[in-house]
């Protein structure tokens, strides 16, 4: 493949997304009861390469499932959509995902647009750089959260053409159930009557296999959860000591969701001049970082419905209890 005919064009990363936004969010939710933390902030570059080594372990077998149903289904999604001429990627990781959708479509004459959205410069350059091996396609990056990716995109001038949202590795779990509505009403508000909307959802299975996956013999998960920690010394200058501070994973039968905290193994004082904060932690007090809500595949189709989608094909991994599911916007 050669990148001749590739343009790759950088957005400078969004306000939200400064260091003043950073520091006002740690202020805000480290103040919360529970204590709080936005899981968006894991993925600084050190959190993003931690992440990627997260989904080659042998317990986490979410980002395999989704990779081989994309592999063998990806065909089959093209041809049910069409032509497209523009697809847009929220948290593009790698780019590999998008990948595996690029070898079987179909070129059309101008440029096919792929607008990348995501918080980790890292994950854009990684991702910008592996897609940019097609031939006639324009690589445009969003430096920033889903919602202000999406209004970008919103903006950006119609395309002749079908679209196509991609939302892949049960990024959709990251998000309470309000916040799910949410953010699928606003996905379907970037798309015109008959785009395409393809979303990958991490499903209910014993809790086992889940604290394994959260919780891995190898500490990478936990690496990647004190990592925060280690950004907001970096950015804020605050002053977490991780040997303070123990990885915990919990499953929340009552909610269907995995919980991640930071738990304090002792009393003590916590400073982020940045942010202008200070508290004290007890033994056993925690920080809230991440939660990961799991589904059934018949809520997922209901939840997508809700959002003025309609089901087109939805794909599932019986070992792995993963779903794919391609909707269209009605």
């Amino acid at each position: 493949m050669s990148i001749a005919n590739t343009r790759v064009a950088m957005r400078q990363p969004a306000a939200e997304t400064s260091t003043a936004q950073f520091a006002e969010d740690v202020a805000y939710y480290l103040s919360q009861q529970p204590r709080q933390l936005p899981s968006r902030y894991l993925y600084d570059a050190l959190g993003s390469a931690l992440f990627d080594a997260i989904c080659q372990l042998p317990w986490y077998g979410l980002t395999r499932a989704e990779t081989q149903l994309l592999a063998e289904h990806a065909p089959e999604i093209v041809a049910t959509l069409g032509p497209l001429a523009r697809i847009v990627e929220l948290g593009s990781g790698s780019g590999e995902k998008l990948a595996t959708l690029l070898t079987a479509a179909r070129r059309p004459k101008s440029p096919l647009h792929l607008h990348l959205i995501d918080v980790s410069p890292l994950a854009l350059e990684t991702a910008s750089r592996a897609l940019s091996a097609f031939d006639g396609v324009l690589v445009v990056t969003h430096q920033a959260p889903y919602e202000v990716g999406l209004e970008e995109v919103r903006h950006e001038s119609a395309s002749s053409g079908r679209s196509l949202v991609l939302f892949l590795g049960s990024n959709i779990g990251n998000f309470d159930l309000a916040g799910a509505e949410a953010v699928l009403a606003q996905i379907r508000s970037t798309l015109m009557r008959g785009d395409g909307f393809l979303m990958g959802a991490d499903l209910l299975k014993p809790e086992h296999d889940l604290l394994l996956a959260y919780d891995d013999p190898l500490g990478v998960t936990a690496a990647f959860n004190r990592n925060l920690l280690v950004r907001i010394n970096r950015e804020l200058a605050a002053n977490f000591d991780l040997r303070g501070f123990e990885h915990l994973a919990v499953w929340n039968a009552d909610a269907s969701r995995m919980e991640m905290y930071l738990v304090s193994t002792r009393t003590q004082h916590i400073r982020v001049p940045a942010a202008q904060l200070e508290f004290t932690m007890e033994e056993g007090d925690r920080i809230w970082t991440e939660s990961s809500y799991k589904y059934r595949a018949t809520e997922l189709v209901a939840m997508l419905e809700r959002n003025r989608f309609r089901r087109r094909r939805q794909w599932i991994d019986p070992t792995a209890q993963f779903a794919l599911t391609l909707v269209e916007a009605v």
